[in-house]
């Protein structure tokens, strides 16, 4: 008998639980697609040069943590549906029910809607875990081959993690429903909304934000006084003022308006708080930039506390703009008596004014988890092209070997040897070498070898014949010198103006050899040749006559090998432990550090990085953005239940079915329009800014024509993604006032 009710309770609750169980089906559809990679019975043809073992277990971890954010979906769903049940389960207990029987009936409901969302997933998760496969052998260059398999390991882990979540939520609300008497229940849904002035959650906002503009200020005091110069550029002086009085001034209204609050009121406060967060949230945002263009002696410790107060900054305005919106919406109904009474504006303006004063917390949580979503999906094609790109810039050759002198001290301890190790190693596995090239990097002046400081190291310098070697490995062609000229050779990262900057402030290079003069005809190379071919904190390599290298100090000796067919991944990582075992890659005192890279370990370790972190930041965004359509969804069906009875007073009144329904589309439009809105326009200014501090890196490994592209089709299919919640909401809605 219990099992016919529960079946009749869930069938007559489907229109409820459509959302929830749409987005519960993606949710767990697209955790078995990831997860099918660290399956034990995974195992796509990548070749024998690539292993997928460091992504099976970060996938599996990566996927579980973050699928942990269901839980609060999950538990949300169950209030909602206690609340819409509750009427029922205390008739229920009137007739003479139990309340532990109604809380397992509630159970039992619930528990079986999540289980078909369970199994419908794992199907979803079989034809997803095909497009996964395809991107994970395109990143690995191989060919796709559609194969459905299902992989009972993935099935188990699934079914395990997703039923102990339910598990746990359920029985959670069974003793939450033992505990509620039924007279609660009755007038569930007669409760009025909270009060929004006894609202404690703005005030403790408020003093944590107040806080850290203690903080801001008093570390843009110290800076001021530590940095600030008459001879700084004037838009550096100005950054310095600014981080330190906005903080001080936002303070020091605080404390004014702490006397005459009971004049003011709390709005004002919040209104002058927020216009000092909005120029503490500018200047902070200028200071990373402001730090390159002006060479501000900021520390990467100073910049990111900076970062910090930005974030502070949006917490705060969010958070402030979503408490004072009731109030502003409420104003303008009040002083605006023709556009009140127009039409079903009054009606309108009382549904909104209803939900905005008991939600206005939810909602500013919702926005910055919207706006969390947005920033993670726009920012990961950006990240995983940088490390695209620069993992070709620097897996070049197949093998590499180089060395840095910077805890040597005696010249005599230099390392300048030819690693023999890597040839007699290549030789017993029967790899054959297709290009072999062992050279020196050697200083300008001998003098320089004691200049150690941070970002203040020498170029190094190497031979023209060494030079065209390499190029001539990486297919380039050779280059030519005059005799007494020089020329350079840059990372991809060095901007134009900082090469054209310190080309022309150096058109001579002295040298133990004697003085160049700067090439007329290219003074300056990008071409990639690897990322080991640099001094430490240098972006450049002066390219000598092989005559002038003759006189100067060699520093660091540097191989390059390609093989005629690539390294299997085990003997490159044979090669590697060999290697570290007789060349020591720690920094050690009075000792030169060596590292070796080969090309397979590159390849497979950051390709698997970067699939990780496209599954992560995918993934995770997937989930935030669908949790938060889903509850701006059941908040406005909630409301659609609980006041069913106003849209039948306005069909008595005489309002047609078509005004209705434009009501209904502008309430809904407004629900999901603020916060997807006020997260779109925030977005709009963190992304770009985002994007602002990694040109650099973009320009040189992806290209804001490559980038801008895949944003638009994520904005694209974002778009997409609201406006199928949207209509699914629109739908239900007609139908629970109909």
């Amino acid at each position: 008998m219990y099992a016919k009710l529960v079946l009749r309770s869930a069938r007559r609750s489907v229109g409820d639980y459509l959302i929830y169980l749409v987005t519960l089906t993606l949710c767990v559809g697209l955790f078995y697609a990831f997860l099918s990679i660290s399956s034990r019975h995974y195992h796509p043809d990548i070749g024998a040069e690539f292993d997928l073992t460091f992504l099976s277990d970060g996938m599996k971890v990566a996927v579980c943590g973050v699928t942990l954010l269901l839980w609060f979906l999950i538990r949300y769903v169950n209030r909602y549906m206690l609340r819409q049940k509750q009427p029922t389960l205390a008739i229920q207990g009137v007739l003479g029910m139990e309340s532990r029987t109604m809380a397992w009936l509630f159970f039992a409901e619930t528990f079986c809607v999540s289980l078909l969302a369970l199994g419908l997933g794992i199907l979803l998760g079989v034809v997803l875990s095909q497009f996964i496969t395809a991107l994970l052998l395109a990143s690995y260059g191989q060919p796709f081959q559609l194969t459905f398999s299902l992989y009972p390991d993935t099935v188990g882990l699934t079914l395990a993690f997703f039923a102990v979540s339910f598990l746990v939520t359920g029985l959670f609300h069974v003793r939450s429903i033992r505990r509620m008497p039924l007279l609660d229940m009755l007038q569930a849904t007669r409760r009025n909304e909270g009060d929004l002035q006894r609202s404690r959650w703005m005030p403790v906002v408020t003093v944590l934000y107040l806080l850290a503009l203690v903080g801001m200020g008093a570390m843009g005091v110290w800076l001021l006084t530590l940095y600030d110069d008459p001879r700084l550029p004037l838009p550096g002086r100005v950054l310095y003022w600014a981080n330190a009085l906005l903080p001080l001034a936002g303070v020091a209204g605080s404390l004014v308006w702490l006397v005459r609050r009971k004049s003011w009121g709390f709005p004002r406060l919040l209104g002058y708080l927020m216009a000092i967060a909005v120029g503490c949230g500018l200047f902070a945002a200028l200071t990373p930039s402001f730090r390159s263009a002006y060479f501000l002696p900021l520390s990467a410790e100073n910049l990111n506390l900076y970062l910090t107060f930005l974030v502070g900054d949006v917490v705060f305005l969010i958070c402030a703009l979503f408490y004072l919106c009731a109030r502003w919406v409420a104003a303008w109904k009040a002083r605006s008596p023709a556009h009140k009474y127009t039409g079903e504006n009054l009606f309108f303006f009382g549904q909104i004014l209803s939900q905005l004063r008991s939600t206005s917390k939810s909602m500013a949580l919702i926005c910055l988890t919207l706006l969390l979503s947005l920033f993670c999906f726009l920012a990961t094609p950006a990240l995983a092209g940088w490390a695209e790109g620069y993992l070709a810039s620097r897996s070049m050759y197949d093998v590499q070997v180089s060395s840095d002198y910077n805890q040597v001290y005696d010249p005599a301890d230099l390392p300048l040897e030819g690693y023999d190790l890597v040839t007699q190693f290549l030789a017993e596995r029967e790899i054959s070498v297709a290009a072999d090239c062992t050279f020196f990097l050697y200083l300008p002046q001998a003098e320089a070898f004691h200049h150690r400081e941070k970002y203040s190291f020498p170029p190094v310098a190497m031979a023209l014949s060494d030079y065209n070697a390499i190029r001539a490995m990486a297919g380039y062609d050779p280059i030519t010198l005059a005799p007494g000229t020089f020329t350079t050779q840059w990372r991809a990262t060095a901007g134009e103006e900082a090469r054209a900057a310190f080309l022309a402030g150096h058109p001579t290079l002295d040298t133990d050899g004697g003085t160049l003069t700067l090439a007329a005809g290219t003074p300056a190379y990008t071409d990639a040749l690897g990322e080991t071919l640099y001094n430490d904190y240098t972006d450049l390599v002066y390219i000598l006559p092989d005559e002038v290298c003759q006189a100067l100090m060699p520093v660091m000796t540097n191989r390059y090998l390609t093989t005629t067919e690539p390294i299997p991944y085990a003997d490159a990582r044979d090669l590697s432990t060999t290697f570290r075992q007789i060349y020591s890659e720690d920094s050690v005192e009075g000792q030169p550090r060596y590292t070796i890279r080969t090309s397979t370990e590159q390849v497979n370790e950051s390709t698997a990085s970067t699939f990780l972190l496209r599954t992560l930041m995918t993934y995770g965004a997937v989930v935030l953005m669908v949790t938060c359509f889903t509850i701006l969804s059941l908040q406005q069906l909630w409301d659609a239940r609980q006041h069913r009875y106003r849209f039948g007073v306005l069909r008595k009144l005489g309002v047609e079915e078509r005004d209705l329904h434009r009501l209904i589309t502008r309430q809904l439009a407004f629900w999901f329009g603020l916060p997807v809105g006020v997260a779109a326009c925030f977005a709009l200014v963190v992304v770009p800014f985002f994007f602002a501090t990694i040109s650099t890196e973009i320009t040189a490994y992806l290209g804001f024509s490559v980038l801008l592209p895949q944003v638009g089709a994520i904005a694209a299919i974002l778009l997409l993604l609201l406006a199928a919640y949207y209509a699914a909401t629109y739908t239900l809605f007609r139908r629970a006032v109909g």
